[in-house]
């Protein structure tokens, strides 16, 4: 990870970045430019934009992937683009912002804690529920929202003239999927239905390595086993269950926590 910037399709770049093993995308049309994601503070944000600046020094607009502090603490550093998000990440940051922020400085290391106390929380302005279509510099790139799964705010962005999927955190490389605040009933529907409607080879997931439709489809199976089994606990009332879920054991009771929850509601 030596966060240089790797072209994945036409004129689609990924910059995968040591804090958090996260990746951001840059899609770069005639004289504008489209950045997914803004890191989580205002001097990684700072760093975002002197790196994008080595590929063009287009205006941009943003896009907030989903609602937790890594993507989009560097917002502020964009100002004053459009930045677009699913209107409930809007009102999820609207509502957390700040205790993320508390939440994330407390278990941040002692030289980092400061980064991140001066950060500025900027929600999206720009939002939408099901599908938006943005024009690139003459490229259009697509929204979609499918659904919940890794939150209930994940979109995912397709860019068909390039063949490239950006899954946000709907898809993880490199580390489990995390359930911290997930839906683990609905996220298989969800990502099947990604893989399902989005033609393209590459995708993109919020962390680790850029993937093909193989490895995402076994996660999908993976997801899918996860969910069965976490309805069959339910049922039988056995949490013992999780040891037939193909995470590690602190994911895997994390998932059916989440899952009871939802089967409680």
């Amino acid at each position: 990870m030596n966060e240089r910037w790797q072209e994945i399709g036409d004129r689609v770049y990924v910059r995968r970045h040591e804090s958090y093993d996260m990746n951001v995308s840059l899609v770069v049309g005639d004289g504008h430019c489209l950045v997914l994601d803004t890191r989580m503070s205002h001097r990684e944000g700072a760093d975002l934009v002197r790196a994008i600046r080595t590929i063009t020094q287009d205006p941009w607009t943003v896009v907030n992937s989903h609602a937790h502090f890594d993507h989009y603490f560097g917002n502020a550093m964009f100002l004053p683009a459009e930045i677009w998000a699913h209107v409930r990440c809007v009102e999820e940051i609207q509502r957390s912002g700040t205790e993320q922020r508390a939440a994330v400085a407390e278990f941040s290391p002692p030289e980092r804690r400061e980064e991140v106390e001066e950060v500025q929380i900027v929600a999206p302005d720009q939002t939408f529920t099901d599908r938006a279509a943005l024009d690139i510099g003459g490229r259009t790139v697509h929204l979609r929202h499918f659904g919940r799964g890794h939150t209930d705010n994940d979109i995912v962005l397709h860019v068909p003239d390039a063949g490239v999927i950006l899954a946000g955190d709907l898809v993880e490389e490199g580390a489990p999927p995390s359930f911290g605040d997930s839906y683990p009933l609905d996220w298989p529907g969800t990502l099947a239905a990604v893989l399902h409607e989005l033609p393209g080879e590459v995708i993109v997931p919020g962390h680790g390595a850029v993937v093909g439709r193989a490895y995402a489809e076994t996660q999908l199976a993976d997801l899918a086993l996860t969910a069965e089994v976490a309805r069959r606990a339910y049922t039988e009332g056995l949490r013992q269950h999780f040891r037939e879920i193909p995470y590690p054991e602190e994911v895997a009771r994390k998932a059916i926590e989440r899952a009871f929850l939802q089967l409680d509601a």
